[in-house]
């Protein structure tokens, strides 16, 4: 229908999430001039709400994409619910938030978004050793 919101589509009540190559590039570049934590509490390092919303207000939404992996399918760009499987603390890639995408991506089968941080988990493993 003209005009109708959508909201993020799902399969089987799961959000469906495409990758987002924008995200992907950005991870490479930091990863490459080694912005990157190799040991890290996911837990506490990750993002929360109000950093957040703290880094949008400096940045905007397409540097607070870049942090993003997954872009949730139907959900309207500029918003939160838009951008998926954050991969480090908004200065730095973490290895362990890769981890993190890798296994919640797989758990909820979203093969695209788990093989995009798998490989990036594999060059940050290669740009450490």
């Amino acid at each position: 229908m003209r005009g109708e919101v959508r909201g993020p589509s799902t399969i089987g009540g799961v959000a469906s999430y495409s990758v987002n190559p924008d995200a992907v590039a950005h991870a490479r570049r930091l990863i490459e001039g080694r912005q990157y934590v190799l040991e890290s509490d996911w837990g506490d390092v990750q993002p929360d709400a109000e950093a957040q919303n703290r880094y949008l207000e400096t940045h905007g939404w397409d540097e607070y994409a870049a942090w993003h992996l997954g872009l949730t399918e139907g959900a309207a760009n500029g918003t939160k619910a838009r951008y998926a499987f954050v991969h480090g603390d908004l200065r730095r890639v973490h290895r362990s938030g890769l981890i993190a995408c890798v296994y919640r991506a797989s758990e909820w089968r979203h093969k695209e978004v788990e093989l995009a941080a798998h490989d990036l988990l594999q060059l940050l493993d290669a740009t450490s050793a």
